[in-house]
């Protein structure tokens, strides 16, 4: 019963001897296992379900897992909300606007469309939680940044995009994202409030469990987003050179908004839980958001291309953050006893 385990344990200490993170291999294979096998039909349904059942088991385990008094204290860190939201929708649209300034050669007009399109988008919620609770950072400050981004984004990347990439006036964007964010994510926050007295001290006490769904959660998730990226056949219609150089793009433009906002929440103060938050919550970018305000501000027959970079670029931060993830988790203090309830 044991054996496996510490079989398991001893690959991952030899992983990391060697420099190779174990959790990076998982996300890996899972890229590759969706790209020669990716869900379709019946079968990407029931991914796409199961995705949002372990977000939705997520936000439950996090409601259940936090105070009212550690989530208000979230819900009022004004500064840190302020920040994410300036790195989300000021800093990467500057961003993007630059990356206009390279040549046709090395960034075709509908890529570098692409490109502004998902410097638009709102911050990504399950992951950027997920991330930051494996970094041990502010969870609760995360929890309220990223639904306040997305939130938002609703509403002010159709009138960024509008804006920025000339699109066409009168653009409508579906309440039902609003009812999906609160059906899916608030809904169980909240249903984890009410049932914490009873179940709240269990989940503290196995850590395990919170941090199983973080990161099945997030191959889930991978693996859903890369089977449709597949099924799409966006791959096919571009070259070789194309996609290299729009991974280099794109990893800088993380790489920047990383550089950017660490710096200025050291400058401006923060602690090391709340610089974990915004620089998690600030260098993301939702495909769950872009996907569908794609299908509305532009034409379908060049859909497919214009997601491109969002496909490429989520996947890179999701491989990257992992990697940041695991290291800042791994060098965290130690967190301070928790008061009985």
């Amino acid at each position: 019963m044991h054996q496996p385990r510490a079989a398991l344990r001893t690959a991952d200490r030899a992983l990391h001897r060697v420099g190779v993170d174990g959790y990076l291999l998982l996300l890996l294979g899972t890229v590759l296992l969706a790209t020669l096998l990716p869900a379709r039909g019946a079968a990407a349904t029931a991914v796409s379900g199961a995705v949002q059942v372990a977000v939705a088991l997520l936000f439950f385990l996090y409601g259940a897992r936090l105070s009212p008094q550690e989530a208000l204290a979230g819900a009022r860190h004004w500064r840190l909300h302020l920040l994410i939201l300036a790195c989300t929708f000021v800093l990467f649209p500057l961003l993007g606007e630059a990356t206009r300034l390279l040549p046709e050669s090395v960034l075709p007009a509908q890529l570098a469309s692409g490109v502004l399109f998902l410097t638009l988008l709102p911050s990504t919620v399950q992951s950027s939680i997920a991330f930051t609770s494996m970094a041990r950072g502010n969870v609760a400050a995360a929890i309220c940044a990223a639904t306040f981004s997305s939130l938002l984004g609703i509403v002010l990347t159709p009138l960024l995009a509008a804006w920025l990439l000339a699109s066409e006036t009168g653009v409508h964007v579906s309440g039902g994202q609003v009812l999906d964010i609160v059906l899916q994510l608030l809904v169980p926050f909240a249903l984890g409030q009410l049932l914490r007295p009873w179940i709240g001290p269990w989940i503290r006490h196995h850590r395990t469990v919170t941090t199983v769904v973080d990161r099945g959660s997030i191959l889930l998730i991978v693996y859903s987003a890369f089977s449709e990226g597949v099924r799409d056949g966006i791959w096919g219609r571009v070259t070789p050179g194309q996609i290299l150089w729009l991974a280099l793009i794109c990893a800088a433009l993380l790489a920047a908004v990383l550089t950017a906002s660490g710096a200025a929440a050291r400058r401006l103060g923060f602690d090391r839980a709340d610089r974990v938050t915004i620089r998690f919550c600030g260098s993301k970018k939702s495909l769950a958001t872009g996907l569908p305000l794609a299908t509305i501000l532009f034409p379908a027959a060049v859909v497919g291309i214009t997601v491109l970079p969002l496909m490429l670029f989520h996947q890179i931060q999701l491989m990257v953050c992992t990697v940041l993830a695991q290291r800042w988790g791994r060098t965290a203090p130690p967190p301070p006893p928790t008061e009985g309830t």
